[in-house]
């Protein structure tokens, strides 16, 4: 087509970079994937729990699916919110404390719908250096004045909010459980500092639900503090092996996103087997509270595995843990080394992480045994030597 010619040449930087991402097709989801001369360890999915083909949750699927049909067919505000909705909003606020919950079409558009919501041009938002590209979009798209503070550190926070002189509202964002680092943030500061200059707190919880807290409740339960965070963003598509996204809040919080989220107003409502199969999610971690407890052992057995061979896993302290390569061409290289061995591993390269810290983001999951764990922790040292990673 006409006028495309740079197209060609930005692909060809990015790939003379090693920065070039492509999309491949996998046989099935979840840690262990079939493979002709055996399985593949996939420690690039975010099924932490192994749910997204757990029996229990494809059959709830399966009964939304029948009950309703295949769509929603209609934003919630016209003829798309069905019982299913209701029933798994009223469930999310009981599971994470909160008088009320409110279901975003994915992670991605709750923080990019709810933060336009609560604040605008002459409101500031002081956001952790290392919050997800999807906070980061809805800071942009609220116009209000962005100040980051250097990652996991209050006193910097402090700093910021000391010296700011604005009229508006604030809001101090973080993640609970960091993406890329897998560690974790000091919630409890940074709830004293959001009352103390009087500013409201969003904390996204995507990768701490499931794992951390009763029932997997997330950080904000384990820290007990529910009362005092505005809004705790979580996702369904990955502990809870589904798709979709919310947050937890207050009724008149939930009132007010309905009335102002754009990404809740003007999209389709989820799929009933989506929303059958959170619900059925829910059912299987309060039938098994232990599976987070169970899945962080793990994690720590693999973590310090990989250590004990004189690899860099950064700060990790949850199921995310990362191998610091630093060059993005070498990370790719030991990426490509992996899958030579039948281990399938995320080269994660600038933009998603910061120029110089280039790394492989392993996901732990409650598929993947302690023998899996300790022969893949075997294997990535033996790659990692061979690439000049160590």
């Amino acid at each position: 087509m006409r006028n495309e010619e740079w197209i060609t040449s930005q692909l060809a930087e990015l790939r003379a970079q090693g920065l070039e991402r492509r999309t491949r097709v996998l046989p099935a989801v979840g840690g262990k994937l079939p493979h002709a001369e055996g399985e593949i360890l996939n420690f690039a999915s975010n099924d932490y729990l192994a749910l997204a083909r757990h029996s229990h949750v494809l059959a709830s699927a399966a009964r939304a699916l029948a009950d309703y049909g295949a769509g929603a067919t209609s934003a919630r505000l016209l003829a798309g919110t069905l019982p299913c909705h209701d029933e798994l909003e009223q469930r999310l606020a009981v599971s994470k404390g909160y008088p009320a919950a409110l279901l975003f079409g994915s992670g991605y558009l709750a923080n990019a719908g709810v933060i336009p919501a609560l604040v605008g041009r002459e409101d500031a938002v002081f956001a952790d250096r290392l919050v997800h590209a999807s906070i980061v979009d809805g800071i942009a798209l609220s116009r209000a004045k962005l100040q980051r503070f250097r990652h996991n550190d209050p006193t910097h926070l402090a700093e910021l909010l000391r010296r700011h002189t604005g009229r508006g509202r604030c809001l101090v964002i973080t993640e609970s459980v960091f993406s890329m680092d897998g560690d974790l943030a000091p919630l409890v500061e940074l709830v004293q500092l959001a009352e103390q200059y009087g500013a409201m707190l969003l904390v996204d919880e995507a990768h701490a639900i499931g794992v951390f807290g009763p029932n997997g409740n997330g950080c904000i339960r384990a820290c007990q503090l529910e009362a005092r965070v505005n809004i705790s963003m979580g996702t369904l598509s990955k502990a809870l092996g589904s798709s979709g996204g919310y947050v937890a809040c207050s009724a008149e919080m939930r009132a007010l996103l309905v009335n102002k989220a754009r990404t809740f107003i003007f999209t389709t409502s989820a799929p009933p087997a989506v929303i059958g199969a959170a619900l059925g999610a829910l059912d299987v971690l309060q039938a098994a509270p232990e599976l987070g407890a169970t899945l962080l052992a793990q994690s720590a057995f693999f973590r310090a595995r990989l250590q004990a061979a004189g690899l860099d896993t950064g700060p990790s302290a949850s199921q995310i843990v990362p191998v610091l390569v630093g060059d993005a061409k070498r990370t790719l290289e030991l990426a490509r080394r992996l899958a030579e061995h039948n281990i399938l591993a995320a080269a994660i390269r600038p933009p998603t992480v910061p120029a110089g810290t280039a790394r492989l983001r392993l996901s732990v999951t409650s598929a993947h045994t302690r023998e899996d764990l300790a022969r893949a922790a075997d294997i990535i040292a033996t790659c990692a030597r061979e690439a000049g990673v160590l």
